[in-house]
């Protein structure tokens, strides 16, 4: 395992007196993407100013070179030595983050808090942050995809759906182009909006999102249905995967007789309420046993499942193959897995 360095605080090559430094942290496969979101616009803000504004850092737990989740390689400047304390790291994360999260990185990240430095998680990279312990109490938000592992695995820690969140010197971000708003926001608070604005128009980037903007499409868009009584119905669904509501109650919810429940999900999604509950069910406990170390009983409570032989034959039918042997072999590359997907031939049972 590689140590953390010893060697004094990496040299500053400010250009500008006043300039704020980023240190990226790449995690092993991060996502480009969000890495992209945030380094872009610090460069088209020095761009914009005509001066010297941010500089940057990539670093690493070995130093060398990071590779990101599409296999592109990035060069490192240093491994993990400590830095300015008036510098903000960035935790990139992306998948396999259990994995890449390594004691060293930890420790590198719990002693550049004992210093005071600001530190950001983008991607995954806020379950770092809170595997160090530096999350308790704080607000956070982490990609809708591993929402429901991260709430499981640190109850201390103030999850929200936001796009970002910044509480105080920690700040997260979704991943993706959440990180764009994220940075066009501390831009904002640095030198002013004007200036955020400018380089939201260079990235072709209509409207910076805030800190209330939430992650996801609508029902409506993600399903290509426009019905607000299913809608409401699948809203109610996604809110109680641990404690699944019957096809009769979730039609009284909405002022409907369960056969015009039924009739409705036939017509617009080509299945019973009972199969799309399942699916949704089966699909949180699927990112659960590849992104936690949750046993697979506790995986089956969280998804709605009393019985574990139950779980595991609704679990075959559907991916065929058990959650354990999903557990021992899967592809850390999968993403998450949305209702319906993955399915085999022969259907889950819908009870």
């Amino acid at each position: 395992m590689t140590r953390p360095s010893t060697r004094r605080p990496l040299p500053d090559r400010r250009e500008d007196a006043g300039a704020r430094q980023f240190v990226f942290l790449l995690l092993d496969r991060f996502s480009m993407l969000a890495f992209a979101s945030a380094l872009e616009p610090l460069r088209l803000a020095n761009r914009a100013a005509g001066r010297t504004l941010y500089t940057w850092r990539l670093v690493g737990e070995s130093g060398g070179f990071a590779e990101c989740s599409n296999r592109t390689r990035f060069a490192l400047d240093q491994g993990l030595q400590d830095v300015d304390h008036d510098s903000i790291i960035v935790v990139c994360g992306g998948i396999d983050i259990q994995r890449a999260t390594t004691p060293a990185i930890i420790n590198w990240l719990r002693r550049q808090a004992r210093h005071g430095v600001s530190m950001a998680g983008i991607c995954t990279g806020a379950h770092a942050l809170a595997r160090a312990g530096l999350l308790d109490g704080r607000e956070a938000t982490i990609h809708w995809e591993n929402h429901d592992g991260f709430a499981e695995e640190f109850d201390e820690v103030a999850l929200n759906k936001t796009v970002f969140v910044i509480d105080g010197n920690r700040m997260t971000s979704a991943g993706g182009t959440a990180s764009l708003d994220l940075i066009l926001t501390l831009i904002a608070d640095h030198h002013g909006k004007d200036l955020a604005n400018s380089v939201a128009d260079q990235l072709i980037y209509s409207a910076i999102r805030t800190n209330r903007d939430t992650q996801r499409l609508s029902i409506p868009t993600r399903i290509g249905v426009r019905h607000p009584k299913l809608g409401r119905v699948i809203e109610i669904m996604e809110s109680h995967i641990e404690d699944p509501i019957s096809p009769a109650d979730l039609a009284l919810q909405v002022g409907m007789s369960t056969r015009q429940l039924e009739r409705l999900f036939r017509r617009y999604l080509n299945r019973s309420p009972k199969r799309y509950y399942m699916e949704l069910r089966l699909a949180r406990a699927r990112n659960l046993l590849m992104q936690t170390d949750m046993s697979v009983i506790n995986v089956a409570l969280a998804s709605g499942f009393t019985s574990p032989s139950h779980f595991s034959k609704c679990y075959r039918a559907q991916y065929n193959t058990t959650p354990y042997r999903e557990r021992g072999t899967h592809d850390s590359s999968a993403g998450t897995t949305a209702p319906g997907a993955g399915r085999s031939r022969k259907p889950a049972p819908e009870n």
